[in-house]
């Protein structure tokens, strides 16, 4: 599987490519076989490698290629007269037209299917904002990194909100792709903000928007059982309390803490597994405490979603960030989201099945706050 994804990488990169090499088969095979024994499919297949993977315009110079191309076999051959070889020529001829046919419906096609991920994007866009750099004593830094460009948005969210009970982010995963995630993204966010602004206590927060999509899934799904959930992790630096972080998980990836000057990454999981919002009603099992962490000054903390976790390489090894960050230093938000975005694009050779949203916050130090 990792080498037909190497493939088919290459293939997408270098459009032209296996219709070239369709074509100079076909001369080398033709020219390396008896005379009465002249071989057409490689011409006629180039045109629709091209058509699947190239411009109408390539095609159609590959078509003529191809046609052209044989026609020189058979002159070379001495057999561009008879009547076999004419029907054979015009079979690839009539391929060649046929193949400029499902260019253009599949230009069209793709032209429908960006126009409409454009239209997500704006709204994902729209939904979350960039956040301020900087809250108080507090950097900030966000990440959205698409999938490639045939995956559908997916309905990765992140959001930063001053309250008057302090700094709450959130970053969250809403089951589903395209606008339907979009949506669930709009109602978890909204939810969100809302809660976060007059809910003191974390973790009814974290319930509350839960309260906030179950009643959105009743009114959009008709109480059927293909319901979205959603994974997310909130955090709370609360008021008079710097160093301290409150960490609620609803099945979550783990956030990651960088204390800094070499030290070992350290995983914020929580003291037992919650189900995620939207399904914290099924199984009566913990509804996600909050739990307590220290943020000295210098430490980074990072919140992703699984776009980074199950990122895979070409032997299907996932992206281990703990493993691969570990006991590096960086000297803001924005380096180290670099890093990450990087180390995962190096780790699956250049392509996600998935997207990625990333925030990472830092306490600064107070050297190096503004004045």
């Amino acid at each position: 599987m990792g080498a037909v994804k190497q493939v088919a990488r290459v293939l997408r990169r270098v459009p032209w490519l296996a219709s070239a090499l369709l074509i100079a088969a076909g001369l080398v095979i033709n020219l390396a076989t008896p005379r009465d024994a002249v071989v057409g499919a490689a011409f006629s297949a180039a045109p629709m490698a091209a058509a699947a993977l190239w411009t109408f315009r390539g095609t159609a110079v590959v078509a003529g290629g191809a046609i052209v191309s044989f026609a020189l076999v058979l002159l070379y051959w001495d057999r561009l007269g008879t009547a076999d070889s004419i029907a054979r020529l015009a079979t690839t001829a009539t391929v060649g037209l046929l193949s400029l046919v499902v260019s253009q419906a599949l230009r069209v096609g793709e032209a429908r299917l960006a126009s409409a991920s454009e239209v997500a994007e704006a709204l994902q866009v729209a939904l979350m904002p960039v956040p301020p750099e900087r809250i108080g004593r507090y950097s900030f830094a966000t990440r959205y990194e698409a999938a490639h460009a045939e995956a559908k948005v997916g309905g990765d969210l992140y959001g930063v909100r001053r309250t008057p009970f302090g700094v709450r982010l959130m970053v969250g995963d809403v089951r589903g792709k395209g606008l339907e995630a979009i949506a669930g993204v709009s109602t978890v966010l909204g939810a969100f903000h809302e809660a976060a602004d007059t809910e003191p206590d974390l973790a009814v927060a974290a319930a509350k928007v839960e309260q906030s999509l179950l009643r959105d899934n009743e009114r959009v799904t008709d109480g059927s059982l293909d319901e979205r959930f959603v994974t997310a992790v909130l955090v709370e630096i609360p008021d008079g309390e710097p160093s301290v972080l409150r960490v609620v998980n609803r099945g979550h990836p783990a956030p990651l803490l960088f204390p800094g000057a070499g030290r070992p990454v350290q995983v914020l999981e929580p003291d037992s597994c919650a189900l995620p919002l939207g399904l914290g009603d099924l199984g009566g099992g913990p509804a996600g405490e909050a739990r307590e962490w220290a943020f000295p000054p210098g430490a980074l903390l990072l919140l992703y979603t699984d776009g980074v976790s199950e990122a895979r390489d070409a032997h299907g090894v996932f992206y281990d960030p703990r493993a691969r960050l570990t006991r590096r230093s960086f000297p803001n938000p924005a380096g180290l989201l670099d890093t990450v975005v990087k180390d995962v694009r190096r780790h699956t050779g250049g392509e996600t099945d998935d997207d990625m949203a990333l925030l990472a916050v830092m306490h600064t130090p107070a050297e190096g706050r503004r004045r």
